[in-house]
């Protein structure tokens, strides 16, 4: 027994002496890897959802920051024109952003009808807005109540329940991993605006670990960072102990928003992130977010057209993995607690293209040998909309008897799955000769196609599938054996 029990203890210590420590610094931070789900998972969910979503309101402007309507507050105080006429119009000038907060009641939320609806997306996580940068917490946080002097919690605050915790509880049970965004700074909290170093020693630092410790979160999306340095937020005194202390430390997944010096950088421990379109670096971890609409928060002033149709969307992941990148597309629920129809309808058609072709997605790698760009093609500009024309990583090179098409590439082991937006009887691929034992066919129809090379090109012949037989308007050609 004694010889069992010293063995026992010598593992334990040894096992101990190798846990890698990280130390308060981005070098040894660094060191630690993201850990691998994130990157093969390639598609999540976005939730912005707080007081903001009462009024609900900003202007229509593409690719703006006026567009969001989670601003509403910060537009108001700098006297943005558009807000503050629909704010004065419709509430009075006299009405305090902080009275929506009794108008947040949250009655309709059903947190299993959500998970229901994420799942049936084919997102594999969820990245809720635990905290905006209005400070108001969909947990409950005593530290948003004590520095703002009122309720300002969704349990101590109308809604009366812990909206946070039961969505992690409903989402973890549909088999989704869960995540939070995270504000560093708030707009207008009182020891914010009096004494910032005070802030993230008493506010931001414990608020942080209550939430990290209380709901163990796969996905920290932090936010809200420009004003200070990663210095002056000792964010890596707190990474430090995210990945050493915390109860999610060899399994969480940040992002790389921690300081006005830290975006891009860092990505080693942190992935990167872009929204509306300006990212597209395939040799590094990154995301793209994107709101179904032009804002995140659901924005009530948002037209049909505002929308982006369901085959857009589609259109959207698959470029997005194409390069690298995975896609977190937000919805905005409403104050009351529902997601919007046309925004269930909308991931419900992701979710059935999925279904059939997301062999093309999870756990795929960027064919990094389409970055050839030709054709007049050229990579995107930063801050340019991934919208604006899908800037295509390889084109299928027209001749007379083909159309022109552009395609998506993305690679799993030894396959090579290309994506059409549109149907050809007979699609070319430049450059590319596949191997001896390739074998061709679409997704979710059993026929194999025929392939040939023509010089330096391979070409597949379609022409025996009828347009009626391919399930949806983007299909896949899946090469198997070809690299």
């Amino acid at each position: 027994m004694k010889k069992y029990c010293l063995f026992t203890l010598t593992i334990f210590l040894v096992s101990m002496a190798n846990a890698q420590q990280y130390e308060a610094n981005w070098a040894s931070l660094n060191k630690r890897q993201i850990p691998a789900w994130f990157h093969q998972d390639k598609f999540g969910i976005f939730i912005h959802w707080g007081v903001y979503s009462v009024p609900s309101y900003a202007p229509v402007i593409p690719n703006s920051g006026n567009s969001y309507a989670e601003w509403y507050w910060y537009r108001l105080n700098e006297k943005q024109k558009d807000f503050t006429a629909f704010h004065d119009k419709n509430y009075g000038a006299d009405f305090k952003y902080p009275q929506f907060e009794s108008q947040f009641k949250a009655e309709m939320f059903n947190p299993q009808q959500w998970a229901d609806v994420f799942k049936k997306s084919g997102a594999r996580y969820v990245v809720l807005t635990s905290k905006h940068h209005e400070g108001y917490c969909l947990w409950n946080n005593e530290d948003a109540d004590r520095d703002w002097q009122r309720p300002w919690n969704a349990v101590t605050g109308t809604p009366k329940r812990d909206l946070l915790g039961d969505l992690t509880t409903a989402v973890r049970d549909a088999g989704l991993k869960m995540g939070y965004y995270y504000s560093l700074y708030e707009w207008f909290n009182p020891l914010w605006k009096q004494d910032k170093k005070r802030f993230v020693s008493e506010h931001m630092f414990p608020q942080f670990k209550d939430l990290v410790t209380k709901y163990k979160p796969s996905v920290i999306f932090s936010d809200g960072e420009w004003d200070l340095s990663d210095t002056a937020w000792r964010s890596p005194e707190l990474l430090a102990w995210l990945f050493n202390e915390s109860p999610v430390a060899k399994d969480v997944v940040i992002n790389d928003r921690w300081g006005s010096n830290t975006r891009g950088k860092n990505t080693g421990c942190t992935y990167t992130t872009s929204e509306y379109g300006s990212g597209m670096d395939p040799n590094v971890i990154w995301e793209e977010s994107q709101g179904i609409g032009h804002s995140y928060g659901y924005n009530r002033n948002e037209k049909l057209e505002d929308y982006k149709t369901s085959h857009d969307l589609i259109l959207m992941l698959v470029d997005i993995v194409s390069r690298g990148g995975n896609l977190l597309l937000d919805i905005g629920p409403t104050a009351d607690g529902r997601i919007p129809v046309i925004m269930q309808q909308r991931l419900t058609d992701i979710g059935n293209w999925l279904q059939t072709n997301g062999e093309a997605i999870y756990g795929t790698e960027a064919y990094k040998q389409s970055y050839q760009w030709s054709e007049g093609k050229r990579p995107q500009k930063k801050g340019e909309s991934f919208m604006a024309g899908y800037n295509i990583a390889q084109q299928v090179k027209p001749s007379k008897d083909m159309a022109h098409i552009e395609a998506f590439f993305t690679t799993k082991g030894k396959d090579l799955f290309c994506t059409f937006p549109s149907y050809s009887r007979q699609l070319r691929i430049r450059n590319f000769k596949p191997s001896a034992g390739t074998r061709a066919s679409i997704l979710g129809i059993k026929k194999s196609l025929s392939i040939k090379n023509a010089g330096n090109d391979c070409i597949i012949d379609a022409s025996q599938i009828q347009p009626g037989e391919i399930p949806g308007e983007l299909f896949v050609v899946k090469l198997e054996n070809a690299l």
